[in-house]
């Protein structure tokens, strides 16, 4: 019973005080029960299942209660959202009712505005509408010049022209709708206090004792104002004060649909005549340029393509451009689209061969973009400019280059044959001759002798040079025993010479390359390695050879100061670098690729492929 007992504060904290009391009042009564459940009951389990008795149905009830006033709170709501929509009926009935009036004034003046979008047009038209309807004695439209922040007076009635005169130009708040055209809200005038001191005199010759200004809003902005007022002292009653607001609302919108409009007419004719200029220059450009849809059709092109392929421009657009590409060509306009279509990078211009009418080959640097309309991808235009001829004029400067190389390399091989033969071997006879002198002169004093001595060593110092010289112009190894012998030995005298550790390494099993290549590879590692040792302040460098299946990569590489590249390759003549566009000149003969790593403290990189 003393548990049943104490649901009685619990239900009672519950109801009047809240759900919050009432789980403290419940947390209370644990906290009395709990006890005798664990210290006094001689029968615990029954304690407990009552003590838990007792939580449960004081949580049923707090829950109970707390979803009671949940109902009754949605039900007072409820009433009150009523109440509020019974109000506004109401509201709305007498609203209805005071518009009634002004519906047909409201619908005139809609369909004058509606009528035309020459701005001063429906203006003089509205305000002679207004002016009748409303019984007004003076009404004034101004409209806002943004740019000099002027209102101007665009049309008016029941003023001379004198005061006409005088509202001309008048910046923001000096005329009659002070304030207006600034803070976008209505205002009532009494009196000719609140215009400026020049309009004032006006004023008072017009007679006008008091006003109202309504601004002209579109879009939340004022456009402009209207001015009305009544001469003597009449007044403004509320329903025509929220008909002109009304009246300037719409104007207001008209205004603005009439600039929209001017623009619109102004931009269409700009359109057009961008239209036209992009048809000339589209038309008379020296590049031949086309668009086809996504399935190849040409759709347009100018008389440059005629030129390009030999087709007229009417032949051209019933034509695809699947019928001037080859296999490879095709292949390569597809991987351009596809990048295209994903917004990947592709370089631009690129190379790409069309077959002209009668069957010959043109080459062209080729431009291509995709045309999106809404969103989608409707076409691909094309910019291209013929390079037939110069690839032709470059062809024949490559197969100069390469002979003048050649011979280069022939008149290199016959010094070098001639120093090895003929010089060397005076030289060689020269020392010879001076040991046999030293050694049988005996009638020869001390200083002669060491004379002498000087004069042999200075011959074999000749010899030496003559001999490295020699080397470096054509060594003999390269021919004799080919490309990996050349490089150990060009590495093993350069670390003797000058003092680096030069390493070098094989990848892939050794083999012999064509003459030419191999002296390419030669050439371009002597030239690099030279520079490594001259100018980079290195302590080691690598030379690596990797023999591929179809190619062979060679790879020089040093720890020295490294140097900043410019942005192509090509420019490396312009800042003083010839001797690395002398190896990238050479590698271009064989149909090799180039690439050059550097920055400053990080080292060198050369890298050469050649296919084989």
């Amino acid at each position: 019973m003393e548990r049943i007992f104490l649901l009685l504060p619990i239900t009672y904290a519950g109801f009047f005080l809240g759900v919050k009391w009432g789980l403290a009042s419940l947390a209370i009564a644990l906290a009395i029960m709990l006890p005798r459940v664990f210290l006094i009951s001689l029968y615990p389990a029954d304690a407990l299942f009552e003590t838990s008795a007792i939580m449960v149905i004081g949580g049923l009830v707090n829950s109970w209660f707390r979803g009671y006033r949940k109902e009754q709170k949605r039900y007072q709501h409820l009433l009150s959202e009523l109440e509020s929509a019974k109000q506004g009926l109401q509201s709305q009935v007498q609203t209805v009712k005071n518009n009634a009036e002004r519906l047909s004034t409201l619908n005139e003046v809609s369909t004058i505005v509606s009528q035309s979008l020459v701005l001063d047009d429906f203006l003089s038209v509205a305000v002679d509408k207004i002016k009748g309807m409303m019984n007004l004695d003076v009404i004034l439209v101004f409209l806002l010049n943004e740019e000099s922040q002027e209102l101007e007076l665009k049309a008016h009635r029941g003023i001379s022209e004198e005061f006409v005169d005088v509202l001309k130009g008048l910046k923001v708040g000096e005329s009659l709708s002070r304030g207006v055209a600034k803070t976008g809200e209505p205002l009532l005038i009494e009196g000719d206090s609140q215009t400026s001191i020049n309009a004032r005199e006006g004023v008072k010759r017009e007679e006008i004792r008091g006003g109202f200004v309504v601004p002209l809003k579109a879009e939340g902005k004022v456009v402009g104002t209207l001015s009305v007022t009544k001469h003597g002292s009449g007044k403004f009653l509320d329903e025509e004060i929220e008909l002109l607001i009304t009246i300037g609302n719409q104007l207001g919108v008209a205004v603005e649909n009439a600039r929209l409009y001017q623009r619109e007419h102004l931009m269409t004719e700009q359109l057009r005549m961008s239209e036209k200029n992009y048809r000339e220059l589209f038309e008379g450009a020296n590049e031949a340029i086309w668009v086809h849809d996504l399935e190849g059709s040409i759709v347009i092109v100018n008389k440059a393509c005629e030129r390009l392929t030999g087709y007229s421009v009417e032949e051209l657009c019933k034509k695809n451009v699947k019928s001037f590409l080859s296999e490879e060509s095709l292949n390569l306009a597809k991987e351009v689209r596809e990048k295209l279509f994903q917004h990947q990078h592709v370089d631009f211009p690129y190379e790409q061969k069309l077959f002209k009418k009668d069957g010959a080959e043109a080459i062209c640097m080729l431009t291509t973009s995709l045309i999106v309309i809404d969103g989608k991808p409707k076409a691909f235009q094309n910019i291209a400019r013929d390079v037939t001829n110069e690839k032709k004029m470059q062809e024949s400067l490559r197969f100069y280059l390469q002979q003048v190389t050649r011979a280069q390399e022939e008149e290199r091989k016959r010094i070098a044959r001639e120093l090895h033969d003929d010089t060397a071997q005076e030289l060689v006879a020269l020392s010879r001759r001076l040991d046999r002198f030293i050694s049988s002169a005996g009638n020869l004093s001390e200083q002669d002798i060491s004379s002498l001595e000087e004069v042999r060593k200075r011959a074999d110092s000749i010899l030496d040079g003559v001999r490295r010289f020699s080397q470096d112009l054509r060594p003999s190894i390269l021919d004799d025993l080919g490309l990996v012998p050349a490089l150990e030995w060009l590495t093993s005298d350069l670390s003797r010479h000058f003092g680096i550790a030069i390493g070098t390494g094989l990848v892939g099993s050794v083999h012999r390359f064509p003459p030419e290549t191999e002296l390419v590879l030669f050439r371009v590692a002597q030239e690099a390695l030279r520079n490594v040792c001259k100018h980079s302040e290195a302590s080691r460098a690598w030379v690596t050879l990797e023999f591929g299946k179809d190619k062979v990569t060679m790879t020089i590489k040093d720890n020295g100061k490294g140097f900043e590249l410019p942005e192509r390759v090509g420019d490396l003549a312009k800042s003083g670098k010839l001797g690395l566009t002398g190896m990238q000149e050479r590698v271009q003969l064989i149909g090799g690729k180039l690439t050059l790593y550097s920055k400053p403290r990080e080292g060198a990189t050369v890298t050469v492929e050649v296919l084989i």
